[in-house]
């Protein structure tokens, strides 16, 4: 249901500014202040994300839900909840809890306060992905009013940011207890534009073990800042050899599979030959490559190559590796039920692929349960300074899950 500008003055909790709304914001308060309440935690991933989990939880209750709490490891859960009945096929609506830190960025407001200015509700994880978060739980009485005949489930994971690692537990536990959904809906921002493809990733960091001596005697010394120069020399081959031959799909806004050394660590004084070199590295694939192939493949070269010349001069001497962050892309048929419904849901016919990284292929490739990606705001606000969502983006996802209460009664 949509609110008629002339309401909105009275909707909007106190703490908003009503000078500065404009009057084109329309999202009901509940949903403001759920994400209101969302945005207060601090759930960067160095943290827990507990006590987050506990409002989530206590709110699904109250609506009637059932909920599932999933604790692999100490000050992080991850939260399945299901409105409807408990047997049957039904869809998942699918968030993350965690967001990236804000320090060092320079905010115009506290990042973990919601504040409207200009229309604008800015936040940190107010585009990534709160704002869809707060839909899903703003609208769970309605579901629960809805007397659906098939469920719908929440499924609130952590650790997305940092390779999404909360996801997985909750994937296992929903196999575990035999819940096999008809599709998934996993709402990073894409503008409320049904995504259908996603890039997989493979990343790792590799760690060069020298031998150190005044520069003075640099050939008595093995260098690993040189011989991370000639690792991080093969990745960018590699990658520009991607980018000139390699497969295509259009779909996405970088068409080909991408490589890259992001973080370099070595060295300690000028005229001192280095004894250790850090590199991460990441590959991520289109459907046509495969990122965990081409990051073993660097691996190898690390190892076999430069790993045992830097050994064949000092045995202490050789290469280490660490991997970071491994899931699979996400490759949807556009004509697929699934996509067929969410284009529907979303109000449009087209769709699109992404270059950054969902949980959606985990859905897939672990459970086996078809996924697209949709939801509110914008990739290009995330991660930075003054993340904000519109709440007409707001407004726009809900009707997105009313029309699937719609269709899971």
């Amino acid at each position: 249901m949509r609110v008629a500008p002339a309401a909105v003055s009275a909707m909007m909790p106190a703490w908003i500014s009503r000078e500065r709304v404009v009057m084109a914001v329309t999202a009901p308060q509940a949903l403001i202040e759920t994400l209101e309440r969302l945005v207060a935690f601090d759930t960067v991933s160095a943290a827990s994300n507990l006590a987050l989990v506990d409002y989530v939880e206590d709110l699904a209750r109250t609506a009637g839900a059932v909920t599932d709490r999933i604790t692999p490891e100490e000050g992080k859960a991850a939260l399945w909840i299901t409105l409807g009945p408990p047997e049957g096929r039904g869809y998942v609506l699918s968030g993350h809890s965690d967001v990236v830190p804000a320090r060092g960025q320079p905010w115009t407001s506290e990042p973990f306060r919601l504040a409207a200015r200009d229309g604008r509700l800015y936040g940190r994880g107010t585009s990534d992905m709160k704002g869809f978060v707060a839909v899903c739980l703003a609208l769970m009485p309605e579901m629960a009013a809805a007397r659906l005949a098939r469920p719908i489930h929440i499924a609130l994971s952590y650790d997305e940011e940092v390779g999404c690692l909360g996801v997985r537990p909750l994937i296992a536990r929903m196999r575990e207890r035999g819940i096999q959904p008809l599709g998934c809906f996993v709402g990073e921002p894409t503008g409320m534009e049904v995504v259908v493809g996603h890039k997989g990733k493979a990343a790792a960091r590799v760690t060069f073990r020298g031998r150190a001596c005044h520069s003075a005697l640099a050939p008595q010394g093995v260098n690993a800042v040189e011989y991370a120069a000639r690792f991080i020399d093969h990745v960018r081959l590699t990658a520009e050899a991607l980018a000139r031959d390699g497969a295509r799909d259009s779909l996405y806004d970088v068409p080909h599979t991408t490589g890259l050394c992001s973080v370099v660590r070595g060295g300690s004084a000028l005229n001192i030959v280095p004894d250790r070199c850090d590199v991460e590295f990441e590959y991520r694939a289109i459907a046509a490559d495969d990122a965990g192939g081409l990051a073993a493949a660097a691996i190898a070269f690390a190892t076999d190559v430069l790993g045992a010349e830097m050994a064949s001069r000092d045995p202490a001497c050789g290469v280490a590796v660490k991997p970071l962050i491994d899931y699979p892309g996400l490759e949807r048929d556009p004509a697929s039920d699934l996509a067929v419904l969410a284009k529907r849901l979303a109000g449009g016919e087209g769709h699109g692929k992404v270059s950054f990284g969902t949980e959606a292929g985990l859905f897939e490739a672990m459970g086996g349960v078809p996924s697209v990606v949709v939801g509110p705001g914008s990739i290009a606000r995330a991660h930075r300074a003054d993340e904000y969502i519109e709440p007409a983006e707001l407004d726009a996802c809900a009707d997105f899950v009313r029309g699937l209460i719609a269709a899971s009664r």
